[in-house]
């Protein structure tokens, strides 16, 4: 007897909600979508702070927040946990990306990897270079690696929202070179942002890496069993004077690409709980409890853990963590920022000539020597026009900028000189990258050769 019923027979609010959900759900998976969620959050985040309500914005961010288990206590601002704490899960994530890339995607080989690598860094070096001229003071001096970086969300995001017209490759090459600039700036955080390091904090990191590496061998596939572990990790560098984010790219680059080996396949497992279901449909519900746990647990083993649990984290990263992380730095109070000071006036102008000039001229300069030299060629379908529209959207810093200059800048003004140079920044490569992209979709429809 199918106990089931009929969609037909459903309520039609039910049937309604079901829609709804599934749209929702569509709706988030659109890449442009997390970027202007993103955006959405910066504004707030600026028009708060620059709001009769400023003080309240300030207060909250500052506001203590106590988590502890008997006398371990650690009491620490809203802000250390977003930052050192919440964007963890942010570097889990690009961890993560960065492990399935170097295994099957766009840095699985040295081919592969040639032009997006030589583009990155001539995306990191060109920037710095410029930031540095215009910034030789040690104390402005220090935020060198700001205008670095590339918002992976961000730049995505904003391609998409150029559509169809821009060749899948273009989208590969600077999803890998948002990637390599992540790798770089992860580097660069652990070599000249973080303190002195604590040899006893590295005895706690390395016991939550032997506790990770100890559950995979014994195949442990949920990840909330490599929670404690991750925590061990994360409390182990904060201990050390590294950044304690730094535990998500370990943990990110730790994750197998591969399901565990088991000894059935887990689709046989899911074929033989589908069959006991049928077999017992008609008996009680405690029967069917062992057939529901087989095919969850082979549902969750069909894909590798490193795309399940990308997969699973990020709507919660893209729509909590990432706009969470904008509304609490990117408040930056105008008032409170005195660019008639000549390095806080450098810090700016440094950060957005870096950024919006800097980036595409590394960008092209890079590939096009590397093209020259014969240690890469162009993918099928991106011309040198593609590679500019790339380089203009990698000035969008965003996030890892800003998040680099609350490590480098400890004066106030500075940071806030650095914040709003990357603001600006962002939204003028955002601007200049759009109108490239429909430029160059024009000239596509009118079927002009792109140079």
């Amino acid at each position: 007897m199918n106990r089931t019923p009929s969609r037909q027979t459903l309520p039609r609010a039910q049937i309604l909600a079901e829609r709804a959900l599934a749209s929702l759900e569509r709706f988030l998976h659109i890449e442009a979508v997390s970027g202007i969620v993103l955006l959405l959050a910066a504004a707030v985040a600026l028009i708060w702070a620059n709001s009769s309500a400023s003080e309240s914005y300030h207060a909250l961010w500052h506001a203590p927040l106590t988590i502890g288990l008997g006398s371990h206590v650690i009491s620490q601002s809203l802000h250390f946990w977003i930052n050192d704490a919440l964007m963890a899960v942010f570097f889990l994530v690009v961890g993560m990306e960065i492990r399935r890339e170097i295994h099957e995607g766009a840095l699985a080989s040295l081919k592969l990897a040639a032009l997006p690598l030589a583009a990155a860094l001539g995306g990191v070096l060109v920037p710095a270079l410029i930031y540095v001229a215009l910034n030789t003071a040690p104390a402005p001096l220090r935020g060198w690696a700001v205008p670095t970086a590339t918002d992976i969300a961000f730049a995505v995001g904003v391609l998409a929202l150029l559509g169809r017209s821009i060749p899948g490759n273009v989208r590969v090459l600077l999803l890998a070179l948002a990637i390599i600039d992540d790798i770089v700036a992860v580097l660069i955080i652990a070599l000249f942002y973080s303190g002195g390091l604590d040899p006893s904090g590295l005895l706690v990191a390395g016991l939550g890496v032997l506790m990770v590496l100890g559950l995979q061998h014994i195949g442990v596939g949920s990840a909330w069993a490599y929670v404690i572990p991750g925590a061990v990790l994360w409390l182990g560098l904060l201990q050390t004077g590294a950044h304690p984010t730094l535990a998500g790219v370990v943990l990110g680059l730790m994750t197998p690409v591969l399901p565990a080996r088991r000894r059935e396949q887990p689709l046989d497992v899911a074929s033989r709980a589908v069959r006991d279901l049928n077999e017992r449909a008609d008996g009680s519900t405690h029967e069917l409890a062992g057939p529901l746990k087989e095919l969850r647990q082979a549902q969750r083993e069909v894909m590798p853990p490193v795309i399940r649990v990308q997969m699973a984290l990020h709507p919660w990263v893209a729509y909590g963590v990432m706009p969470l992380f904008a509304l609490a730095n990117a408040g930056v109070t105008l008032e409170g920022v005195d660019l008639s000071l000549g390095e806080a006036q450098a810090v700016t102008l440094g950060v957005v000539l870096a950024l919006v000039l800097g980036k595409p001229l590394g960008v092209l300069g890079a590939s096009w020597l590397a093209v020259r030299l014969g240690w890469c060629s162009l993918p099928s379908g991106v011309s040198w026009a593609g590679v500019g529209l790339v380089g203009l959207l990698a000035g969008i810093g965003f996030t890892m900028s800003i998040f680099i200059a609350t490590l480098a800048f400890d004066d106030v003004n500075l940071l806030g000189a650095a914040k709003l140079g990357v603001l600006l920044a962002s939204l003028l490569a955002a601007v200049l990258g759009l109108s490239w992209g429909f430029l160059q979709a024009w000239r596509a429809r009118q079927r002009v050769p792109l140079a």
